[in-house]
């Protein structure tokens, strides 16, 4: 059976697997044979608020896969649009989950927000279901000279659903976006997000990726760079325990001259869960004075736990400047037996610095009240152990 004829019908067989060497720390083959039952409509309203509430005069609510609740007037610098027949530019071998959403959306086939002025958004993917599937297409615009803020979460109200989401982000010329995500899923959920991020000349494209993981997740993040003063920064941090997986995997494609690119992902594992970072920076033939720098670091704080890292530099050009770095490992024994002969209790020491440990992402998020939210989330989730 072909990958097409796979998503027709539904039956998953086809899908990423371990076999797939992109997907092989992130097997959805193995737990998902065919495609659950199409999500039921979420006909509450969706309260306002999420994450970052109030951070956001505009809040986007996709509930089940569904447009559930938008303030109903564009504001002076945001428009809100459905779009019920885009076109599906994606390769099934290269993006199949992100060919998975465009086929499968449910009418309307996208939301758009168009930033047509500096300002924030709140987009909330909301999945209130149980063994159920969604799927969901979502477009950003952000117009020449724009500077703008997407706050996004994925909040999981139900369990054993599954929640395959395209992003597609197109930055003008001079623009600047800062987007933020929170992933919440709940813990017996599949969930993939696919980001495909098509930057101009000039553009900015800033990025922190905070998530607690699933039974699987995967948060992809494809970034079209064309140098010309250019910059990305992609940022990312979890935070995962029990038996969550989490797999957050970028390509950047720097196509032109005089490029940026700075990468800083962190992770902590504990007890059964497993953190998976694939990062490739690929600099094309011609596309010299590129400036790319990677960064992934992680601790293990059980037996138990597992980190699979992937780091890659693909270079096909000269005079460029391309760096990156791995390390995983534990706690620091020290610093733990000095904060215990201050009087700290262990387990108290062990979340304070690993805290401090993820702090460094966290500092990098630009918005002063998601920096702040962000904190307060990384710090909740390791005093919980969820």
């Amino acid at each position: 059976m072909t990958l097409a004829t796979a998503l027709k019908t539904g039956d998953l067989t086809q899908l990423p697997s371990r076999r797939d060497e992109d997907w092989r720390w992130t097997d959805l083959r193995g737990l998902v044979r065919t495609l659950p039952p199409v999500s039921p409509e979420f006909f509450d309203t969706i309260k306002a608020g999420g994450p970052f509430e109030g951070l956001a005069e505009a809040e986007l609510v996709i509930a089940n896969g569904r447009a559930n609740w938008w303030p109903g007037e564009d504001t002076d610098t945001v428009e809100f649009a459905h779009h019920d027949a885009p076109d599906n530019p994606y390769d099934p071998v290269d993006l199949p989950m992100a060919t998975l959403a465009a086929d499968k959306a449910i009418e309307p086939r996208a939301s758009i927000i168009t930033f047509t002025g500096s300002d924030i958004a709140s987009i909330r993917f909301v999945s209130a279901t149980d063994g159920t599937s969604h799927h969901a297409r979502f477009g950003v615009v952000v117009e020449a000279g724009v500077s703008a803020v997407l706050l996004e979460s994925h909040e999981g109200r139900g369990d054993r659903y599954l929640a395959n989401t395209l992003v597609e982000i197109f930055l003008e010329e001079g623009a600047k976006l800062e987007r933020i995500v929170i992933a919440d899923d709940a813990a017996e959920a599949f969930a993939v997000t696919t980001a495909i991020v098509n930057l101009a000349p000039g553009a900015t494209f800033n990025q922190t990726v905070l998530t607690a993981g699933a039974r699987r997740q995967r948060i992809e993040t494809r970034v079209n760079h064309p140098g010309a003063h250019a910059s990305v920064r992609l940022d990312g941090a979890y935070v995962l325990a029990n038996q969550r997986h989490a797999d957050q995997t970028t390509v950047v494609t720097h196509g032109g001259v005089d490029g940026i690119t700075s990468q800083l992902t962190k992770g902590v594992v504990d007890d059964q869960a497993r953190g998976v970072f694939q990062g490739r920076i690929v600099v094309q033939p011609g596309a010299d004075q590129t400036d790319a720098r990677m960064g992934h670091h992680a601790l293990i704080l059980s037996d138990k736990a597992e980190v699979d890292a992937k780091p890659e530099l693909l270079i096909f050009a000269d005079d460029v400047a391309c760096a990156h770095g791995n390390t995983i490992g534990a706690l620091d024994d020290e610093q733990i037996f000095y904060a215990r002969q201050r009087g700290i209790p262990e387990a108290e020491a062990k979340a304070m610095l690993t805290q401090a440990f993820l702090g460094e992402v966290v500092e990098r998020i630009e918005h002063e009240g998601a920096r702040e939210i962000a904190a307060a989330w990384v710090a909740a989730k390791l005093g919980r152990g969820e």
